[in-house]
């Protein structure tokens, strides 16, 4: 989902036909707060996204906003592209280096920027499957994950036993385990998650 933050209606229905154009859900907020409301309702979740952030508007502006998702832990998971039509160098240099994804001046290309904004979705994708791929891997015993590390070095279940000391229907049952917990159903399967 692509989320735009504006205050400037035609920028936002601009945005969301561009976004509509590329078959990118969008959902626009007209100031930082209402984007806020709807990240406090619990609804938000951030794997997945990506935010169009304008830098000027009233009440709050775009770095502010940033600076309060940075505090949330949810800026290093979202990818955020600043829109602006007063930026300049400093500025961006110093969005960049806080973890915005990336930075665009008004008028802007609108195939660059969807480009961009593709790029940050299918990014936040990606991060969203590692994370959850990493949480599988934590509920794993350290048993299970030395037997997790000699499966993915193509051993048998006859040498994991050997190796391990235990039972080699002992094996079996930990390899069963990891493969439920990390949904997997084949050992190249699992190799193939954790490349």
């Amino acid at each position: 989902m692509l989320h735009i933050v504006d205050d400037e209606a035609v920028v936002r229905d601009s945005l969301s036909w561009l976004a509509a154009s590329r078959a990118i859900p969008a959902r626009a907020y007209d100031c930082a707060a209402q984007f806020l409301d709807y990240v406090k309702e619990g609804q938000f979740d951030p794997e997945g996204d990506c935010v169009l952030l304008d830098v000027r508007m009233p009440d709050m502006n775009g770095v502010a906003l940033f600076d309060l998702l940075a505090g949330r832990g949810l800026a290093q998971r979202l990818p955020v592209i600043f829109l602006t039509g007063h930026g300049d160098v400093p500025m961006a240099v110093d969005t960049l280096k806080r973890g915005a994804f990336d930075f665009f001046e008004k008028p802007f290309n609108d195939n660059q920027l969807m480009d961009r904004v593709q790029e940050g979705l299918a990014g936040s994708r990606q991060a969203s499957a590692l994370a959850a791929v990493h949480a599988r891997l934590a509920t794993l015993s350290s048993r299970e994950r030395e037997v997790l590390e000699l499966i993915l070095a193509g051993k048998m279940n006859k040498v994991v036993a050997d190796q391990l000391g235990i039972s080699m229907r002992t094996v079996e049952v930990h390899r069963a385990h990891i493969f439920d917990k990390m949904q997997v159903k084949t050992a190249v399967e699992l190799a193939g998650l954790l490349k």
